[in-house]
């Protein structure tokens, strides 16, 4: 997927921020929803308390005192009546509703015995709903204040207000309850979820516990993952030189068994191709003496002609046994590496093959010296700029510079390659059909040795067809190569 970060540590990152995001928010929410359980539990005792009391003190009361106290106790969120005609039974379903039947337990707990008591909801009042953070949304109408005059039309006002704003997440009760001597005393209230907002406390305890373990995460996958970019760093240079110093086995046990394998990998690769050049150098220095003997014997023939064929065919052989050796010693032959001016190196070139009579045109400009090894470089560009002149007649090269890399274009005007086989020019002794010929020449090495080349700098060489005709070889070499 495109969303997902492509290095491991950013994966590693994502998952881990996303699962303790995740735990986070889901704490938070059980730990407030929990609060606001038991804040609204509390707030049900205390009005269920408030309201035993209010009955028992008007049960010890004299009928003609008892409109007195209602006066005075009679103000939001409770409103209390000694007119009410008796409500009728609990509608069918009301045992389902959870804060109607623990308000209604709760109050006859407080009231004791003596006293019946009858818990219902008003018609059009919302049942209850679950717990949870139930924020209070704007424009919600606030509950209006009474007169203390014990209208019925205040309280009706005060309850149809209430009913109106379900989101505040309350609970309307009407509670009639019957004193010891037969009168009634209807108690409306509104029972308030006590919605507050998250404890300053809390929410920086969340935040400190998410940040804390968030830097912990980030550093354990860094130190995690540190040792896997090494390797793959390693495995980088091991490209350019074979012969870089080992990795550091330190670490986990797992990096530790993975850097001595790396190691050792490189170690059997160094011996491998140290004694494949090794048997390379034995075996051109072994052929130089019977090819030196086939030199001496044909100057002694007669046939002029003849002479030359046999001539020509020992400098072709000298040749492919020297273009050979440099193919498999990548043509490095442990040169330091140092600043090159490449426009000065381009230049030299040009010279060199306008004095043979090849005509070689340089276009664009290099601002500053490139970090690398002149006569591998050399030796790089002579390849591609005979290649050109061999199959192309003339040579173009296009520099074009910039701060991370160098792109030097070699164009020809040649017939090209067919596209199946633009890879396969690199390999050794391979040879297209238009370079069969012997008045061609040419080993097949030429591109192979200069992409080695390339590749060791941490560049590549690549081969394309122009549009108009030709063959186009780009050489890309960075400016800045890791250590």
């Amino acid at each position: 997927m495109r969303l997902l970060p492509r290095s491991l540590f950013g994966r590693l990152v994502l998952v881990l921020l996303g699962g303790l995001m995740a735990a986070q928010l889901v704490t938070a929410y059980i730990n407030l929803a929990e609060r606001d359980r038991l804040l609204y539990m509390a707030g049900g005792t205390q009005l269920a308390q408030r309201i035993a009391d209010i009955s028992k003190l008007l049960d010890s009361l004299p009928a003609a005192e008892r409109r007195r106290i209602v006066a005075v106790f009679n103000a939001p969120p409770l409103s209390i009546s000694l007119d009410r005609p008796p409500l009728s039974k609990p509608r069918a379903g009301a045992e389902s509703d959870l804060q109607l039947a623990m308000f209604a337990t709760v109050l006859r707990y407080a009231l004791g015995e003596g006293m019946q008591v009858n818990v219902t909801r008003p018609p059009g009042a919302p049942e209850s709903k679950p717990l949870g953070i139930r924020p209070e949304p704007a424009g919600v109408p606030r509950m209006p204040m009474m007169r203390h005059s014990g209208e019925e039309s205040d309280m009706q006002a005060m309850m149809q207000a209430m009913m109106q704003a379900p989101g505040r997440g309350g609970a309307i009760f009407t509670a009639q309850i019957a004193l010891r001597d037969g009168s009634l005393v209807t108690f409306d209230s509104y029972l308030s979820p006590q919605e507050a907002a998250m404890p300053l406390r809390l929410a920086a305890t969340l935040l400190v516990l998410l940040g804390s373990v968030i830097a912990l995460s980030l550093i354990a996958v860094r130190w995690v993952t540190r040792p896997l970019a090494a390797l793959a760093a390693a495995a980088e240079k091991l490209g350019e030189d074979i012969n870089r110093p080992p990795l550091p086995v330190e670490g986990p046990a797992e990096v530790r068994s993975a850097a001595k394998a790396f190691n050792t990998m490189q170690q059997r690769l160094s011996r491998f191709i140290a004694d494949r050049t090794r048997f390379l150098a034995a075996m051109s220095h072994d052929l130089k003496t019977p090819l030196t003997r086939l030199r001496l014997r044909s100057e002694m023939l007669d046939d002029e002609a003849l002479r030359a064929k046999f001539a020509k065919d020992v400098q072709e052989m000298e040749s492919m046994v020297a273009q050979t050796l440099d193919f498999m010693r990548d043509a490095k032959i442990d040169e330091p590496a140092q600043p090159v001016d490449v426009m000065a190196l381009l230049e030299s070139l040009q010279t060199d093959y306008e004095d043979t009579g090849h005509a070689v045109e340089i276009a664009g400009g290099a601002a500053q010296p490139l970090p690398g090894r002149p006569r591998a470089l050399r030796r790089c560009l002579t390849n591609l700029l005979d290649n050109a002149i061999r199959y192309g007649r003339r040579a173009r090269i296009e520099v074009q510079d910039s701060p991370a890399r160098i792109t030097i274009r070699v164009l020809d005007e040649g017939r090209g390659i067919p596209e199946e086989e633009l890879e396969r020019a690199f390999e050794p002794f391979f040879r297209g059909e238009a370079s069969r010929s012997r008045e061609t020449g040419g080993t097949g090495l030429g591109l192979g040795i200069a992409r080695n080349i390339a590749r060791a700098h941490g560049g590549d060489l690549v081969l394309r067809n122009r549009s108009g005709g030709g063959l186009e070889a780009q050489l890309s070499l960075p400016r800045v190569r890791p250590d």
